[in-house]
């Protein structure tokens, strides 16, 4: 008996990653599409050979619909993912998670009560460069980690958006709330967590509005631009820089530098990982490239989702992750604005 889903919001996210990846797993036998605007969902169904709900309770009340994509816009998150989920249905939820800790905790309360799978789709604990250089930091055999560096950038989600003009609501601060930050920042933070095995407990940031416009002309509402340091619970240092403005080529890379030696990750496009020793000595892995926006490959996101359902295991990423990562970047926002070092709670608001 396959596994029938439902899709909330049908934008550019669906439309190369959640629908076609659902479409070619072997469990899935059907996707029903929901959109409050009708044409996209029409447009979806057509594409991808699905059914469409013309309201969002139709897809929430469909007793056959197991598990539902909430790829809505950031400040609809709580709303779809909260119901999904105490309507019965197992959630994926977009990240981030939600635009505030309360709003996430009602997500997470919501998956409590309702003994429902929830996953994050912070799809960049997927790649096998990032499994792959977590397996060797945790194995030791490059000593303790020091230091670290991450970017993630490109030339912005105007270009890739739906809605490929400079209306897009990633520029609308009601609607993405973090720009860059929630866009792209998000998942480095949630790579971090995960690469390091560590949790980042203290930040501060400087973040601009430095070249995007809006479309009237006027500088956008968020951040195009954030640079921050960071600290982790086991004393690493490290820092962070996540741009929309990066116009030559994107930027996905992470730098860890250890006792015994450095790994790069995602700098070279032949060698996806490099661990390059104290010694001099070199070790390339071949593994695959990284996910661009022009370079749409399979994230393995739905797969894992699907089979947390169907043999009944804990997601990859949690909701708890997402709130993690969710907290540092709220923290994030917050130093770039008051210009001080944030502190980030750790433990008190996540096991209450």
């Amino acid at each position: 008996m396959g596994i029938k889903v439902g899709i909330i919001g049908c934008g550019s996210i669906t439309k190369m990653r959640h629908a076609p990846e659902y479409s070619a797993n072997p469990y899935v036998d059907e996707i029903v599409f929901y959109d409050r605007n009708l044409d996209r969902s029409e447009a979806m169904a057509a594409m991808f050979g699905g059914m469409v709900a013309e309201s969002v309770e139709e897809l929430y009340a469909d007793p056959d619909i197991v598990a539902i994509s909430d790829c809505s816009s950031n400040e609809h998150h709580h709303v779809f993912s909260t119901q999904g989920l105490l309507s019965g249905k197992h959630v994926l939820c977009e990240k981030p998670i939600s635009l505030t800790v309360e709003y996430a905790q009602e997500i997470l309360a919501a998956q409590k009560t309702s003994g429902k799978k929830l996953m994050v789709d912070h799809n960049q604990r997927f790649t096998r460069a990032h499994q792959k250089a977590r397996e060797i930091i945790a194995s030791g055999e490059l000593g303790k980690v020091l230091t670290f560096r991450t970017a993630f950038g490109h030339s912005g989600p105007e270009a890739w958006g739906i809605n490929k003009t400079k209306s897009t609501w990633f520029f609308k601060k009601e609607r993405s709330g973090f720009g860059v930050g929630g866009d792209l920042g998000i998942h480095k933070i949630d790579l971090l967590h995960y690469l390091l095995d560590d949790q980042i407990v203290q930040v501060s940031a400087f973040q601009g509005a430095l070249h995007k416009e809006d479309e009237n002309g006027e500088a956008i509402e968020v951040c195009d631009n954030l640079v921050c340091s960071l600290v982790t619970e086991k004393g690493r240092l490290g820092n962070a820089a996540f741009s929309w403005t990066y116009y030559g080529e994107e930027d996905n890379s992470t730098v860890v530098y250890c006792e015994k030696g450095i790994m790069k990750i995602y700098h070279d496009d032949e060698y996806q990982l490099q661990v390059i020793m104290q010694s001099g000595e070199k070790i390339n892995y071949q593994l695959e490239a990284i996910q661009t926006n022009d370079n749409q490959t399979k994230s393995g996101v739905i797969d894992a989702f699907i089979d947390a359902i169907r043999l009944d295991q804990e997601p990859i990423v949690t909701g708890e992750d997402a709130l993690r990562s969710l907290k540092v970047v709220l923290g994030i926002m917050e130093a770039a604005e008051t210009k001080r070092v944030v502190t980030i709670e750790t433990e008190s608001l996540l096991y209450k």
